[in-house]
């Protein structure tokens, strides 16, 4: 049966006591990690999200020691007792109170336990489905305390950092328009407006630049964001951005403050010191260089263009890709000795698996170069590919030929693939950098139109304004991302601030005037009261907290999360509601 407190205060949290305490009486609380039955002597090792303190109950406590003989794991306890120094050859050098414990006075057991279905401790063999199920108790593990509370910190580093710059927080709705653009809406039926709709928002984009309009002149939130989207291991259909603006600004500024708040994160939560300023490429060098947008900087590995070495080869399959694409390499240096043939033949495979025609490559034996393809290249085209690949013995040279989206794609993935098997990606070295100037539009074959890379409100690069008229795919933006170690931290733009750059924009995009006003009328109207140069940039919040853990999944980072189909398996939402409800919404279903 269970205790009340009877106006009994906690003094101190577990794993917060020290040898600073030994003497005196103190009050703690938590959960039973463990209980250890010795006749004379019961331990119990109380756990709360600070830590572990060990409680000792002596035979000669009388009601004490009864009441501990009935405890087990999870039970809920109120303990008054002395604490005292362990002797010398029982201390735990495992947790911060090993020197220390607690001897018990009083014990009120606050709740009881049934045996929880997986251990609460770390590493513990369990699916993730019965974590999930079960989250409340995966909560408990020390781990997942560090995790929700470094996340916790962070937002108050964010909030002070950003406030002290000089941002207004600022909330923005949840229930809003629909205008969709990019990922599906989440929809939410009105009850009063029967046969309309409000949209959760994708993002605050909007919002945050009517506040620019309004004045508001520096805003920031760390927003609940919604998209309706196919899942990765990485996305949630709910997540958080922070998310922020500033007015009377250029590309120079937002990277500048948000340089600054990196900074300030990872060296209070890491102790690492950054520095700024950060690398910047632009989008056609990443790609160029390393096969991706998020190129990971911790190792090199470069791409190669082997193009005008082999612009007049004889050999068919280069031939004809460098009619329409380009022939491109990386060194994956020494793995010619560490890899064996049939190893080779499982890359050649997985490039294949990335959309790759082939993989052609080169060993640089001790004897010279050893490959199949040998047979089909001159001497000069040989001894081309060694000198701008920089290959020595031992090397193993790796080549795709195709159209350059899937040249980059496949060899920029088998970079990854590689610096993860050799081990190049240290997790303790941090590499951060800007990646600048990406195109403004890309071409959506399905819908046979052009869409905005990032987003409909992103400004040109001033000189290539007149692009839009006369070459669109060849126009840049004024748009921004930031990367650590291959993963896109956050990503922002300076907007469009002109009501005749964003109709201009609007057609590019396939919009006529009116469909354009009926979905963003709203925005294009604020612009006609004077509207000031404005950007800014969001950060998945969710992966940034997943990097600074260390941990490669970002449903540990969240506290109650979702699965990889929309699920949770906790609440078991979504769940299907009834009839009352849908006739209030006036929804009919059509299943």
């Amino acid at each position: 049966m269970s205790e009340l407190l009877s106006g009994l205060k906690r003094t101190h949290m577990c794993g917060l006591l020290t040898e600073s305490e030994v003497g005196c009486k103190v009050v703690v609380m938590g959960w039973v990690q463990r209980r250890r039955d010795l006749g004379g002597l019961i331990f119990i090792d109380l756990r709360d999200r600070t830590g572990i303190v060990q409680v000792v109950f002596d035979q000669s406590s009388g009601d004490v020691f009864e009441k501990a003989e009935k405890v087990r794991n999870e039970y809920v306890l109120a303990i008054v007792g002395d604490v005292v120094k362990r002797d010398e050859d029982t201390y735990n050098p495992n947790i911060p109170t090993g020197t220390i414990e607690i001897r018990a006075k009083e014990l009120k057991i606050l709740s009881t336990s049934e045996t929880p279905p997986f251990l609460i401790e770390d590493d513990v063999n369990v699916s993730e489905s019965i974590r999930l199920k079960y989250r409340y108790l995966d909560l408990r593990r020390p781990r997942m305390q560090n995790y929700i509370a470094t996340r916790s910190r962070v937002a108050k580093i964010v909030r002070d950092y950003l406030i002290s710059n000089g941002f207004l927080e600022i909330e923005t709705p949840y229930l809003t328009k629909s205008t969709p653009e990019g990922a599906r809406d989440f929809l939410v039926p009105s009850r009063l407006q029967p046969g309309t709709f409000y949209a959760l928002p994708q993002s605050p984009q909007l919002f945050k630049q009517l506040l620019m309009i309004s004045g508001c002149d520096r805003y920031f939130q760390i927003a609940r964001c919604f998209r309706d989207e196919d899942l990765r291991a990485d996305r949630q259909p709910d997540f958080t951005q922070i998310d922020m603006e500033m007015s009377f600004v250029e590309e120079d500024d937002v990277m500048e403050i948000n340089e600054g708040l990196l900074k300030r994160i990872f060296g209070e939560v890491l102790g690492v010191d950054i520095k700024a300023p950060f690398l910047r490429l632009t989008y056609h060098e990443a790609m160029a260089r390393f096969g991706s947008d998020k190129p990971d900087m911790r190792f090199g590995m470069e791409l190669k263009d082997l193009s005008d070495i082999l612009q007049n080869t004889n050999f068919n399959v280069f031939r004809s890709a460098l009619s329409k694409g380009s022939v491109r390499a990386i060194n994956a240096e020494g793995c010619a000795q560490r890899f064996s043939r049939r190893e080779i033949d499982a890359l050649v495979d997985l490039a294949k698996d990335f959309g790759a025609k082939g993989l052609a490559w080169i060993a640089m034996d001790s004897e010279g170069p050893k490959s199949p393809i040998l047979k089909f290249l001159s001497e000069d085209e040989i001894s081309g590919i060694i000198r701008r690949l920089d290959a020595k013995t031992g090397d193993l040279l790796l080549m795709v030929a195709d159209e350059d989206s899937v040249v980059f794609d496949v060899l920029g993935r088998l970079r990854l693939y590689l610096g993860k098997k050799l081990d190049l990606m240290k997790k303790d070295d941090y590499k951060f950098l800007w990646v600048v100037d990406f195109p403004l539009l890309e071409w959506d074959e399905e819908e046979h139109r052009y869409t905005a890379m990032h987003h409909p409100f992103t400004a040109p690069k001033d000189e290539d304004i007149p692009l839009l008229d006369t070459e669109p795919q060849k126009a840049r933006a004024k748009a921004y991302d930031i990367i650590l170690n291959g993963v896109e931290l956050g990503g922002g733009s300076i907007r469009i601030h002109s009501t005749e750059i964003q109709e201009k924009m609007f057609k590019v995009l396939g919009f006529t005037r009116e469909s354009a006003w009926e979905r963003f009328g709203f925005l294009m109207e604020a612009f006609k009261y004077g509207a000031p140069p404005h950007g800014g940039l969001a950060y998945g919040f969710d992966r940034l907290i997943m990097l600074l853990t260390g941990t490669d999944n970002i449903r540990d980072v969240i506290a109650f999360p979702k699965t990889q189909n929309g699920s949770c398996l906790l609440t078991g939402a979504p769940s299907p509601v009834d009839a009352k409800q849908l006739r209030e919404l006036h929804v009919k279903l059509d299943l």
